[in-house]
């Protein structure tokens, strides 16, 4: 039995949650998200609380079980408090800007680099090398984040680069001069 997959998601005051044709669709007080569940699981509402339980015990059944409980868990944080996720640009000169619905990254290229901001992420400039992203999807936030840091990873001889806020970079020596 899946360790994750058996635990019942509790669901707080200010959520609602509906179920109806193997799509689920939770409110809450920042805005509302939609999935439709896998056919090999079940979920059962009852008194504030989500169990999801596998209709057989397949492998398909087994490896769907953990992953939408923990996709129905992080619906249910992103509506009640959003996800975020803290980008800072390290190195001389580079630097992010938001400019009305784009982001444009100096990281050292001959020319700006710019992404169109989604629909539903926030974003606000801490300061000209630190980028906070907010939404209520996790995988949205994440990937958007990932795209961004994948313009210039950090690497690893001097730390320059674009890396997530507490992210430590392993250091290498460089070469030994005569």
């Amino acid at each position: 039995m899946s360790r994750i997959g058996k635990k019942a998601i509790v669901i707080p005051k200010e959520v609602s949650v509906i179920f109806e044709n193997r799509e689920i669709t939770i409110k809450g007080k920042h805005g509302s998200l939609k999935r439709i569940i896998s056919q090999n699981v079940n979920l059962i509402l009852n008194e504030g609380k989500i169990i999801i339980t596998r209709l057989n015990d397949e492998k398909k059944s087994r490896e769907s079980h953990g992953l939408n409980r923990a996709l129905i868990q992080n619906m249910i944080t992103g509506v009640e408090n959003k996800f975020s996720k803290t980008l800072v640009a390290e190195g001389v000169g580079y630097r992010f800007q938001v400019d009305k619905n784009k982001v444009i990254l100096n990281v050292g290229f001959t020319n700006p680099v710019e992404f169109e901001i989604p629909q539903d992420i926030g974003i606000k400039l801490e300061s000209n090398t630190k980028l906070q992203l907010t939404g209520i999807d996790k995988e949205k936030v994440g990937f958007f984040a990932a795209k961004i840091r994948d313009t210039k990873p950090p690497e690893p001889y001097k730390g320059k680069g674009i890396l997530y806020e507490g992210e430590k970079i392993l250091r290498k020596a460089g070469k030994t001069g005569k």
